[in-house]
């Protein structure tokens, strides 16, 4: 059975300041752009419980992609179609133009907003480790000023993040890596389009003499939240890169972290296939 929308209380503000004015109203606004997951969930059944706080109004202040001065700046309201279209984005971050390219269908890719991936807080969502292997921070906004939250104390516990009532997530912002780095980017699913993802990792690494100078790993479909592998990180950090310890890395990433059985996979499979990953990812260099 589909859930109801004709009871819901709907706000449409025109502008960033008066959404932040409604959200700190002392009621729960539910804050929605593209609508995605909604759908979904309606689909599904669950109700909304409502008001409902359209942002749709806000693409104007809110849908951007600026790649300059060596930094990453992203509107919540810019779409996963924007990153992808980017040329600026895809010729510095092009481990995040890929990941845009994975969510959904074209159609979803028009509306999903990176935001919403953001704020939904699913540790499925293909773009979040990228945004943690970059060291991004989240801008969320409200009546008292701007709040910034690195990325990785964004994620308190499953389906939630570190924002308060009466915040609007605003933007995401990173330093662009160096033009030496590596980036990586796979996500494993069922199949190549459409499909929640069993497995992702997102990668940068900096090498110097075939030792390693700088390594990021994260990963997303492995625990309640998406994750930093930092034992697996310190394992290579100044270390020199050859076979025997891109097999020494796999083990410590494996034993790093906790994936779970649930309807899309197993845990034995997920340990494997975030083992393999990060061999594809180390093995050029």
């Amino acid at each position: 059975m589909r859930g109801l929308l004709s009871h819901l209380e709907v706000g449409v503000p025109a502008t960033v300041e008066e959404a932040v004015t409604c959200l700190g109203d002392g009621r729960t606004w539910l804050p929605m752009a593209g609508a995605t997951d909604v759908g979904v969930w309606l689909n599904a059944g669950r109700d909304l419980a409502g008001p409902v706080l359209s942002l749709h109004r806000l693409r104007p202040e809110l849908r951007y992609v600026s790649v300059e001065n060596d930094r990453l700046r992203v509107g919540a309201l810019a779409t996963f179609r924007d990153l992808a279209r980017s040329e600026g984005l895809r010729a510095r971050v092009p481990m995040l133009a890929e990941a845009a390219r994975t969510i959904g269908a074209a159609a979803i890719q028009n509306r999903a907003t990176v935001g919403g991936n953001i704020a939904n807080a699913s540790p499925a969502g293909d773009s979040l480790p990228v945004w943690l292997a970059l060291g991004a921070t989240v801008e969320l906004r409200s009546a008292a000023g701007v709040r910034r939250v690195p990325f990785d104390t964004l994620f308190v516990e499953y389906r939630r993040i570190d924002r308060r009532p009466d915040e609007l997530l605003t933007a995401v912002q990173a330093p662009l890596p160096p033009g030496r780095a590596r980036q990586y980017f796979r996500k494993v699913g069922t199949r190549r389009a459409q499909a929640i993802s069993k497995v992702v990792l997102a990668g940068l690494l900096e090498t110097d003499r075939g030792r390693v100078r700088s390594v990021r790993i994260a990963l997303g479909s492995v625990a309640p939240v998406p994750v930093r592998a930092r034992r697996t990180e310190a394992l290579l950090t100044g270390a020199k890169l050859d076979a025997a310890l891109v097999r020494e890395a796999a083990n410590t990433l494996r034993a790093e972290i906790r994936p779970i059985d649930d309807v899309r996979s197993t845990a034995a499979y997920r340990l494997s296939v975030a083992g393999n990953l990060l061999a594809e990812f180390l093995a050029p260099a």
